[in-house]
């Protein structure tokens, strides 16, 4: 029985050694990631293997699953266990500088400050590990815009990181560039930038829709429904720029403009084949829901409602909207 007992415990030891996650789960875990189907990719993640090969992976990727749940603490956890397995990973520290970002957004005074520079150190280390990272670039030169220098920021720091973007992807340096402007206030060269960068995106969809964010904030209204139109045209001609009418109908929608193009531009992503997780398709059902209510379809908006439940039966807006 004690011999027994040892081998049995012996395999284990080796089974436990050698555990991977298998490539096939964190194919399907990113794909329901992309499609949002939040639930799925939850449920894969959960059977998976917490140590060994592709543990770094799949806790990257529930992170991303919970942030697109808005679930903060619980997707810090999962990308805070990601970068420890894998501090090497420069999407890793960039998932946790911007989940940590927004638990800073939602704090106390003390400990927003202490995040952000948990924030700053995350998103330099991840610039650090991969300077053509554009991603992380951008991440990086948004934090120094808005954040005071006592926890790390500065716009002679934003600036220099448009600099870098320049050499790595000249679009989303234009943008940054029109961020820093429209936060020093200087409106007309904060709007030339916008532009440029739709002039020299692959993807001028996206910008399109940035450019319309602009006019919203300055209430003006006409451009601003000027810029969705295009966006949604300049989509309709890139299938790898659908999440642009996501963040099309977003702009319409917080100022409540155009409820009818709005919920076009949310069905047509919805009935594409390029959902991401930068437009969660369960909250895309859910925008849909409240704009089918406005245009006097309450069964139209009960079943966007279930739907988004189906994608994502813990995502609290689709609940609450049900109830």
């Amino acid at each position: 029985m004690v011999a027994g007992l040892g081998l049995g415990l012996l395999a284990a030891a080796v089974m436990a050694g050698t555990a991977q996650v298998p490539r096939e789960t964190l194919a399907q875990a990113n794909a329901a990631l992309q499609a949002g189907e939040a639930d799925k990719a939850l449920s894969l993640l959960a059977a998976a293997p917490q140590s060994g090969e592709g543990a770094a992976a799949a806790q990257n990727l529930e992170c991303r699953v919970r942030f697109t749940l808005e679930e903060w603490r619980a997707a810090a956890q999962s990308c805070e266990e990601a970068v420890r397995l894998d501090g090497a990973n420069s999407d890793y520290h960039m998932w946790l500088g911007r989940v940590l970002g927004e638990e800073a957004d939602r704090a106390s005074f003390l400990t927003a400050f202490s995040l952000g520079k948990r924030v700053c150190r995350e998103f330099e280390e991840a610039v650090r590990l991969d300077p053509r990272n554009a991603d992380a670039l951008a991440d990086l030169g948004e934090f120094y815009k808005d954040a005071p220098g006592i926890v790390g920021g500065g716009m002679d720091k934003a600036e220099g990181v448009a600099a870098q973007l320049d050499k790595v992807n000249e679009a989303q340096a234009d943008e940054l560039r029109a961020h820093i402007a429209e936060a020093g206030k200087d409106y007309a060269a904060a709007e030339r930038e916008f532009k440029q960068a739709i002039a020299v995106s692959a993807h001028p969809a996206f910008q399109w829709s940035s450019l319309a964010s602009f006019y919203r904030r300055r209430q003006r209204w006409n451009d601003m429904e000027w810029a969705v139109r295009n966006c949604a045209a300049a989509a309709a001609r890139d299938r790898h720029a659908g999440v642009a009418l996501y963040n099309g109908a977003s702009v319409l929608t917080q100022s409540h403009r155009d409820p009818e193009l709005a919920a076009r531009m949310l069905e047509d992503y919805l009935a594409g084949a390029s959902k991401t997780e930068e437009g969660p398709a369960f909250v895309a059902h859910v925008w849909l829901a409240r704009l089918k209510e406005q245009l006097g379809d309450p069964a139209g908006a009960q079943q966007e409602r279930t739907e988004a439940l189906e994608l994502a039966s813990e995502y609290r807006p689709a609940k609450e909207a049900s109830n």
